[in-house]
């Protein structure tokens, strides 16, 4: 039997059945888990805000309906923490910037008013980078987060403090957002599972503006498969698994073009379309595609643009803290987001139009490889976590890359509304690394039933633990 102490150890599922069967109880649990995040914080820095009270409060409400029998559902008393780029009631959202000023919003957002409304524990806000626009998290505002694994290096970004979180153990379950890859990269840096889902599955609403458009979307992070399922059918709002084809049909892609990854993380991804082979699907390499060449490097410049649409509108920024008439003072920003404000207010409208068609012929020549595959098999990330400080890695492979060089394989699939899962495959240099699986728009069933399979069949490479979990097991 598990000490009470020690249930920030266990994944969502043990302890919803440890609930049901008496041994312990959602407060416990809920105790375990904050003081697990108490004693790491700060040297990992994970946490915006840790909600005590009103975690514990939320535990006692769970711990009366298990008494009566009368649980909300599969994720009734979970401790489940919140990135800080949506609105918590009672809980400031600061979105990694010092631009926001004193916003605590008096409604939960969509998605986490789902989590409440089913049973789920909210113990706090993660960090994230500034407005969601890096690949590791650190700011001005909230500090440099750290990986578990390694605490030099960084979690990625831009839901690195919910990644961090998961694998140090504070929660078993974390609240992202992906809009180009913020859930699986991350993810897979940490050893986790990070799920996006299809455009349109988890509804949002209720936040912040939405600079990204409809392309960021809300992702769940987790330490197997079985406990995304869970957390994606709350959010969604009903049962989404499919059953699996005895034979799918999937399309290895290792590489983009010329771009370099690094060879452990190649190493490991030929390793996983080899295990899915001998699980019988059938698996066609292609070599390096290019498909989202001519994407991948202005994916960006939306973003870029949204951020200046929202600091040039002053009717955002009264929802903001901000009093009408006063703009707010971007040298508070990082240079990054100095940097994509002047970018995105240059751009005419000439620039958004073409990002637009870019989109739609890259859905087009998708369209021409689902119509033959299944899924695609693919690295989450083209690099291992490095410097937590640094934006990114400037070396890949023994060759140049620039800031999004890491970050080649996800944000195609962001613009194209696809679901897409990243699933820890053992470790390169006693880091953790992963790989990815895309699926057509609207098969998010399909294919977490199929990553679930493969977990199953590969228990080794499930629930990666990182070393800060081991050393306190």
């Amino acid at each position: 039997m598990t000490a009470t102490d020690q249930l920030w150890q266990l994944d969502a599922a043990e302890l919803v059945q440890g609930y049901r069967t008496g041994r312990f109880t959602p407060v416990d649990a809920t105790e375990a888990c904050l003081a697990r995040a108490n004693a790491c914080e700060p040297a990992l820095n994970a946490m915006v805000a840790l909600d005590n009270t009103g975690a514990l409060a939320a535990a006692q409400a769970s711990a009366r309906r298990y008494a009566q029998g009368a649980a909300l559902g599969p994720l009734d008393g979970v401790p489940i923490s919140i990135k800080d780029n949506m609105h918590v009631a009672g809980l400031p959202t600061g979105w990694g910037s010092r631009l926001l000023r004193h916003v605590v919003p008096t409604q939960d957002e969509i998605p986490v008013a789902a989590l409440r409304a089913t049973g789920a524990v909210i113990t706090g806000k993660t960090t994230l980078s500034e407005f969601a626009m890096q690949g590791f998290t650190s700011t001005l505002a909230t500090g440099t987060t750290r990986n578990p694994w390694n605490t030099a290096l960084t979690p990625g970004g831009s839901s690195g403090g919910a990644v961090a979180s998961v694998a140090a153990g504070y929660t078993p379950l974390a609240l992202g957002t992906d809009g180009g890859g913020s859930t699986r990269r991350p993810a897979s840096h940490c050893g986790l599972v990070g799920f996006k889902p299809s455009t349109g599955l988890v509804p949002r609403g209720g936040g912040l503006p939405e600079i990204f458009l409809g392309y960021e979307v809300t992702g769940s992070i987790a330490r197997n498969v079985a406990d995304a399922i869970a957390l994606t059918e709350v959010l969604a709002g009903h049962a989404i698994t499919e059953a699996v084809p005895e034979k799918a049909r999937i399309l290895f892609v290792p590489g983009f073009a010329d771009h370099p990854v690094d060879p452990g993380i190649t190493a490991r991804v030929h390793h996983a379309a080899e295990h899915l082979a001998g699980m019988g699907h059938e698996v066609e390499e292609i070599g390096h595609a290019d498909f989202a060449e001519r994407l991948n490097p202005i994916w960006m410049r939306l973003y870029a643009i949204g951020l200046a649409w929202m600091i040039d509108n002053p009717a955002c920024w009264s929802a903001l803290g901000y009093p009408e008439g006063e703009k707010p003072d971007m040298t508070l920003c990082m240079a990054a987001a100095q940097e994509n404000y002047r970018s995105g207010a240059a751009a005419g409208g000439g620039a958004l139009f073409e990002i637009l068609i870019e989109i739609e012929a890259l859905k087009r020549k998708l369209d021409g490889l689902f119509a033959r595959y299944d899924a695609l098999l693919m690295p989450a990330t083209a690099a291992l976590p490095w410097p937590a400080e640094e934006s990114h890695p400037p070396i890949i492979d023994g060759r140049p890359a620039g800031p999004r060089g890491h970050a080649i394989f996800t944000g195609f699939v962001n613009a194209a509304g696809l679901p897409a899962i990243a699933l820890p495959w053992g470790e390169v240099d006693d880091l953790p690394t992963g790989f990815q699986l895309i699926a057509p728009a609207g098969r998010d069933g399909w294919l977490l039933a199929l990553s679930r399979e493969i977990e199953r069949s590969a228990p080794a490479f499930a629930g990666a633990v990182s070393p800060l979990m081991r050393s306190f097991s």
